[in-house]
Protein backbone atom coordinates (compact mmCIF):
# COMPACT_ATOMS: atom_id res chain seq x y z
CA UNK A 1 0.00 0.00 0.00
CA UNK A 2 1.52 3.47 -1.10
CA UNK A 3 0.21 7.07 0.54
CA UNK A 4 1.70 10.05 1.17
CA UNK A 5 3.29 8.91 4.45
CA UNK A 6 5.09 5.21 2.83
CA UNK A 7 6.70 7.67 0.20
CA UNK A 8 7.96 10.19 2.32
CA UNK A 9 9.38 7.93 5.25
CA UNK A 10 10.48 5.32 2.46
CA UNK A 11 8.54 2.30 4.28
CA UNK A 12 6.68 -0.35 3.15
CA UNK A 13 3.15 0.17 4.67
CA UNK A 14 1.70 2.91 6.69
CA UNK A 15 2.28 2.06 9.82
CA UNK A 16 4.32 4.03 12.41
CA UNK A 17 5.23 2.97 16.19
CA UNK A 18 5.22 5.83 18.46
CA UNK A 19 7.83 7.36 20.73
CA UNK A 20 7.06 5.47 24.39
CA UNK A 21 9.36 5.86 27.65
CA UNK A 22 11.41 2.59 28.14
CA UNK A 23 9.32 0.61 25.49
CA UNK A 24 11.22 2.75 22.46
CA UNK A 25 14.23 0.88 22.22
CA UNK A 26 16.02 -0.65 19.89
CA UNK A 27 14.89 -4.04 20.19
CA UNK A 28 10.97 -1.91 19.39
CA UNK A 29 12.37 0.06 16.77
CA UNK A 30 13.69 -2.78 14.93
CA UNK A 31 11.32 -5.08 15.02
CA UNK A 32 8.75 -2.66 13.51
CA UNK A 33 10.79 -1.67 10.98
CA UNK A 34 11.94 -4.98 9.62
CA UNK A 35 8.44 -5.91 9.75
CA UNK A 36 7.83 -2.77 6.98
CA UNK A 37 6.90 0.21 9.51
CA UNK A 38 8.41 2.85 11.66
CA UNK A 39 10.61 1.85 13.88
CA UNK A 40 11.02 4.81 16.55
CA UNK A 41 13.34 5.33 19.75
CA UNK A 42 12.58 7.08 22.06
CA UNK A 43 14.99 9.74 22.70
CA UNK A 44 14.58 10.90 26.38
CA UNK A 45 14.54 7.37 27.93
CA UNK A 46 18.06 7.46 26.87
CA UNK A 47 18.61 11.13 27.94
CA UNK A 48 21.92 12.33 27.01
CA UNK A 49 24.05 12.40 23.67
CA UNK A 50 26.14 9.30 24.12
CA UNK A 51 23.32 7.22 24.99
CA UNK A 52 20.95 7.71 22.27
CA UNK A 53 24.13 7.92 20.17
CA UNK A 54 25.10 3.71 21.12
CA UNK A 55 21.17 2.94 20.97
CA UNK A 56 21.05 4.25 17.47
CA UNK A 57 24.05 2.15 16.29
CA UNK A 58 22.36 -0.53 18.05
CA UNK A 59 19.45 -0.56 16.29
CA UNK A 60 21.49 -0.01 13.34
CA UNK A 61 22.95 -3.34 13.58
CA UNK A 62 19.21 -4.93 13.76
CA UNK A 63 17.94 -3.35 10.73
CA UNK A 64 19.18 -1.89 7.27
CA UNK A 65 15.26 -0.24 6.96
CA UNK A 66 14.54 3.26 7.94
CA UNK A 67 13.65 4.00 11.38
CA UNK A 68 12.84 7.29 13.69
CA UNK A 69 13.69 8.86 17.30
CA UNK A 70 11.03 10.82 19.18
CA UNK A 71 12.22 13.70 20.58
CA UNK A 72 9.97 15.00 22.80
CA UNK A 73 9.87 18.50 24.12
CA UNK A 74 8.82 18.58 28.22
CA UNK A 75 8.58 21.98 30.05
CA UNK A 76 11.01 21.70 33.02
CA UNK A 77 13.38 23.88 34.90
CA UNK A 78 16.59 21.61 33.33
CA UNK A 79 16.28 20.73 30.18
CA UNK A 80 17.74 18.07 28.71
CA UNK A 81 21.08 18.45 26.02
CA UNK A 82 18.42 18.75 23.13
CA UNK A 83 21.45 20.51 20.96
CA UNK A 84 23.14 17.13 21.49
CA UNK A 85 20.44 14.92 21.03
CA UNK A 86 19.62 16.35 17.62
CA UNK A 87 23.20 16.25 16.94
CA UNK A 88 23.26 12.46 17.96
CA UNK A 89 20.75 11.68 15.77
CA UNK A 90 22.04 14.03 12.94
CA UNK A 91 25.53 11.88 13.28
CA UNK A 92 23.93 8.55 13.63
CA UNK A 93 22.17 9.03 10.08
CA UNK A 94 18.89 8.79 11.52
CA UNK A 95 16.44 10.28 8.65
CA UNK A 96 12.76 10.76 10.29
CA UNK A 97 12.03 12.48 13.81
CA UNK A 98 9.04 12.52 15.50
CA UNK A 99 8.57 15.37 17.95
CA UNK A 100 5.91 15.95 20.69
CA UNK A 101 5.24 18.41 23.66
CA UNK A 102 5.81 21.72 23.27
CA UNK A 103 6.36 23.43 19.71
CA UNK A 104 9.67 21.92 18.30
CA UNK A 105 10.54 25.12 15.83
CA UNK A 106 14.22 25.65 17.78
CA UNK A 107 14.80 21.87 16.96
CA UNK A 108 13.89 21.86 13.48
CA UNK A 109 16.77 24.04 11.55
CA UNK A 110 19.69 21.67 12.06
CA UNK A 111 17.14 18.27 11.61
CA UNK A 112 16.01 20.32 8.18
CA UNK A 113 19.75 21.16 7.16
CA UNK A 114 20.72 17.60 7.38
CA UNK A 115 17.76 16.79 5.23
CA UNK A 116 15.66 14.98 8.05
CA UNK A 117 12.01 14.67 8.08
CA UNK A 118 9.96 15.66 11.02
CA UNK A 119 6.53 14.38 11.93
CA UNK A 120 5.33 16.63 15.16
CA UNK A 121 2.41 15.19 17.65
CA UNK A 122 -0.38 17.39 17.91
CA UNK A 123 -3.85 17.10 19.69
CA UNK A 124 -5.52 19.82 17.66
CA UNK A 125 -6.12 20.82 14.35
CA UNK A 126 -4.76 24.45 15.35
CA UNK A 127 -1.05 22.87 17.06
CA UNK A 128 -1.18 20.69 14.05
CA UNK A 129 -1.68 24.22 11.53
CA UNK A 130 0.89 25.83 13.73
CA UNK A 131 3.45 22.25 12.76
CA UNK A 132 2.47 23.26 9.16
CA UNK A 133 3.67 26.65 9.21
CA UNK A 134 7.03 26.43 10.98
CA UNK A 135 7.94 23.52 8.54
CA UNK A 136 7.16 20.26 9.81
CA UNK A 137 6.60 17.24 6.54
CA UNK A 138 3.96 16.12 8.71
CA UNK A 139 1.65 15.56 11.87
CA UNK A 140 0.58 12.75 13.96
CA UNK A 141 -2.96 13.73 14.86
CA UNK A 142 -3.73 12.60 18.43
CA UNK A 143 -7.38 11.55 19.43
CA UNK A 144 -8.85 12.23 22.54
CA UNK A 145 -8.56 8.35 22.90
CA UNK A 146 -4.77 8.02 23.16
CA UNK A 147 -2.72 6.67 25.91
CA UNK A 148 -0.54 9.53 27.56
CA UNK A 149 -1.40 12.90 27.03
CA UNK A 150 -4.33 13.92 24.97
CA UNK A 151 -4.59 17.49 25.22
CA UNK A 152 -7.31 19.46 26.96
CA UNK A 153 -9.89 19.76 23.85
CA UNK A 154 -11.02 16.34 24.40
CA UNK A 155 -12.05 15.71 20.83
CA UNK A 156 -12.07 11.89 19.52
CA UNK A 157 -10.78 10.70 15.92
CA UNK A 158 -13.95 10.60 14.60
CA UNK A 159 -14.36 14.49 14.10
CA UNK A 160 -10.96 15.26 14.62
CA UNK A 161 -9.02 13.46 11.23
CA UNK A 162 -11.65 15.05 9.44
CA UNK A 163 -11.24 18.09 10.72
CA UNK A 164 -7.57 17.77 10.03
CA UNK A 165 -8.22 16.81 6.43
CA UNK A 166 -10.15 19.94 5.87
CA UNK A 167 -7.07 22.35 7.04
CA UNK A 168 -4.15 21.00 6.34
CA UNK A 169 -2.06 20.82 3.21
CA UNK A 170 0.33 18.20 4.90
CA UNK A 171 0.18 14.10 5.51
CA UNK A 172 -0.89 13.49 8.36
CA UNK A 173 -1.10 10.05 9.93
CA UNK A 174 -4.01 9.15 12.64
CA UNK A 175 -3.36 8.07 16.34
CA UNK A 176 -5.32 6.92 19.35
CA UNK A 177 -7.41 3.92 19.28
CA UNK A 178 -5.29 2.46 16.45
CA UNK A 179 -4.94 -1.36 16.79
CA UNK A 180 -6.15 -3.16 13.28
CA UNK A 181 -7.14 -3.15 9.53
CA UNK A 182 -10.36 -1.41 10.53
CA UNK A 183 -8.05 0.98 12.38
CA UNK A 184 -6.35 1.71 9.14
CA UNK A 185 -8.88 1.84 6.87
CA UNK A 186 -11.06 4.20 8.51
CA UNK A 187 -8.14 6.90 9.20
CA UNK A 188 -7.83 6.45 5.52
CA UNK A 189 -11.00 7.12 4.68
CA UNK A 190 -11.14 9.98 7.29
CA UNK A 191 -8.01 11.76 5.58
CA UNK A 192 -5.20 10.36 7.61
CA UNK A 193 -2.22 8.91 4.96
CA UNK A 194 -1.57 6.04 7.48
CA UNK A 195 -1.44 5.02 11.45
CA UNK A 196 0.42 5.98 14.47
CA UNK A 197 0.50 2.73 17.17
CA UNK A 198 1.68 3.04 20.38
CA UNK A 199 -0.34 0.52 23.30
CA UNK A 200 -0.88 -2.13 20.75
CA UNK A 201 2.59 -2.19 20.06
CA UNK A 202 3.75 -2.55 23.96
CA UNK A 203 1.42 -6.11 23.61
CA UNK A 204 3.92 -7.59 20.83
CA UNK A 205 6.53 -10.22 21.30
CA UNK A 206 9.80 -7.83 21.00
CA UNK A 207 8.32 -5.00 23.18
CA UNK A 208 11.04 -4.58 25.68
CA UNK A 209 9.09 -4.29 28.72
CA UNK A 210 7.97 -6.69 31.40
CA UNK A 211 5.42 -9.73 30.71
CA UNK A 212 3.20 -8.32 33.71
CA UNK A 213 2.82 -5.36 31.32
CA UNK A 214 1.41 -6.55 28.39
CA UNK A 215 -0.94 -9.21 30.43
CA UNK A 216 -2.27 -5.86 32.00
CA UNK A 217 -2.50 -4.63 28.75
CA UNK A 218 -4.77 -8.02 28.04
CA UNK A 219 -6.59 -7.50 30.99
CA UNK A 220 -8.04 -4.52 30.28
CA UNK A 221 -10.96 -3.48 28.40
CA UNK A 222 -11.90 0.45 27.03
CA UNK A 223 -12.97 0.93 30.31
CA UNK A 224 -10.34 0.80 32.15
CA UNK A 225 -8.10 3.89 31.56
CA UNK A 226 -8.40 6.94 33.90
CA UNK A 227 -7.33 10.50 33.13
CA UNK A 228 -5.24 12.20 35.65
CA UNK A 229 -3.45 15.50 36.02
CA UNK A 230 -6.61 17.26 34.51
CA UNK A 231 -6.47 20.08 36.97
CA UNK A 232 -2.78 21.09 36.35
CA UNK A 233 -3.90 21.02 32.40
CA UNK A 234 -1.52 18.18 31.58
CA UNK A 235 -3.91 15.08 31.31
CA UNK A 236 -2.58 12.14 30.61
CA UNK A 237 -4.54 8.61 29.84
CA UNK A 238 -3.28 6.06 32.37
CA UNK A 239 -4.50 2.25 33.38
CA UNK A 240 -5.92 2.49 36.23
CA UNK A 241 -4.03 0.75 39.21
CA UNK A 242 -3.84 1.82 43.20
CA UNK A 243 -0.92 4.55 42.56
CA UNK A 244 -3.56 5.99 40.17
CA UNK A 245 -6.63 6.11 42.42
CA UNK A 246 -4.23 7.50 45.31
CA UNK A 247 -3.59 10.04 42.68
CA UNK A 248 -6.98 10.49 41.91
CA UNK A 249 -8.32 10.72 45.39
CA UNK A 250 -5.58 13.36 45.73
CA UNK A 251 -7.04 15.63 43.35
CA UNK A 252 -10.19 15.15 44.80
CA UNK A 253 -8.91 15.95 48.19
CA UNK A 254 -7.24 19.20 46.66
CA UNK A 255 -9.27 20.52 44.06
CA UNK A 256 -7.57 23.78 43.03
CA UNK A 257 -4.88 23.53 45.26
CA UNK A 258 -3.37 20.56 43.66
CA UNK A 259 0.47 20.72 42.65
CA UNK A 260 2.85 18.55 40.82
CA UNK A 261 4.52 17.99 44.32
CA UNK A 262 1.16 16.39 45.65
CA UNK A 263 1.79 13.71 43.12
CA UNK A 264 5.20 13.53 42.65
CA UNK A 265 5.12 9.64 44.17
CA UNK A 266 2.62 8.28 41.83
CA UNK A 267 4.08 9.81 38.79
CA UNK A 268 7.96 10.55 38.94
CA UNK A 269 10.39 8.04 38.12
CA UNK A 270 7.70 5.30 37.71
CA UNK A 271 8.20 3.87 34.37
CA UNK A 272 11.75 1.57 34.72
CA UNK A 273 9.89 0.42 38.21
CA UNK A 274 6.96 -0.58 35.86
CA UNK A 275 8.46 -1.34 32.31
CA UNK A 276 11.09 -3.23 33.34
CA UNK A 277 10.40 -4.57 36.79
CA UNK A 278 6.33 -5.39 36.56
CA UNK A 279 5.57 -3.74 39.51
CA UNK A 280 2.49 -2.72 38.02
CA UNK A 281 0.99 -0.58 41.11
CA UNK A 282 4.12 1.56 41.56
CA UNK A 283 2.51 4.36 39.70
CA UNK A 284 0.67 6.23 36.46
CA UNK A 285 1.90 4.46 33.28
CA UNK A 286 0.44 5.78 29.63
CA UNK A 287 -2.57 3.92 28.15
CA UNK A 288 -4.59 4.15 25.62
CA UNK A 289 -8.23 3.04 25.19
CA UNK A 290 -7.21 0.83 22.82
CA UNK A 291 -6.38 -1.68 25.31
CA UNK A 292 -10.42 -3.31 24.80
CA UNK A 293 -9.18 -4.09 21.29
CA UNK A 294 -6.16 -6.01 22.06
CA UNK A 295 -6.29 -9.71 22.89
CA UNK A 296 -3.19 -10.99 22.21
CA UNK A 297 0.89 -11.02 21.99
CA UNK A 298 2.23 -11.35 18.61
CA UNK A 299 5.28 -10.76 16.88
CA UNK A 300 5.32 -6.72 15.21
CA UNK A 301 5.90 -8.69 11.64
CA UNK A 302 2.23 -10.89 12.73
CA UNK A 303 0.88 -8.07 13.81
CA UNK A 304 1.61 -5.87 10.71
CA UNK A 305 0.88 -8.70 8.86
CA UNK A 306 -2.18 -9.07 9.77
CA UNK A 307 -3.00 -5.15 9.75
CA UNK A 308 -2.55 -5.11 6.56
CA UNK A 309 -4.25 -8.35 5.38
CA UNK A 310 -7.06 -7.48 7.07
CA UNK A 311 -7.30 -3.39 5.78
CA UNK A 312 -7.09 -5.21 2.00
CA UNK A 313 -9.94 -7.37 3.02
CA UNK A 314 -12.19 -4.33 4.01
CA UNK A 315 -10.91 -2.52 1.09
CA UNK A 316 -11.91 -5.28 -1.33
CA UNK A 317 -15.19 -5.70 0.37
CA UNK A 318 -16.24 -2.16 0.25
CA UNK A 319 -15.01 -1.80 -3.46
CA UNK A 320 -17.85 -4.92 -4.16
CA UNK A 321 -20.22 -3.03 -2.21
CA UNK A 322 -19.96 0.21 -4.31
CA UNK A 323 -20.20 -1.72 -7.88
CA UNK A 324 -23.29 -3.62 -6.35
Amino acid sequence: MKTAITEMFGIEHPIIQGGMHYVGFAEMAAAVSNAGGLGIITGLTQGTPEKLANEIARCRDMTDKPFGVNLTILPTLTPPDYPGLVKAVIDGGVKVVETAGRNPVELLPPLKDAGIKVIHKCTSVRHALKAQEIGCDAVSVDGFECGGHPGEDDVPNFILLPRAADELEIPFVSSGGMADGRSLVASLALGAQGMNMGTRFIATKEAPVHDNVKQAILKATELDTRLVMRPLRNTERVLNNAAVERLLAKEKALGDAITINDILPEVAGVYPKIMQEGAMDEGAWSCGMVAGLIHDIPTCKELIERIMREAEEIIARMQAMARA
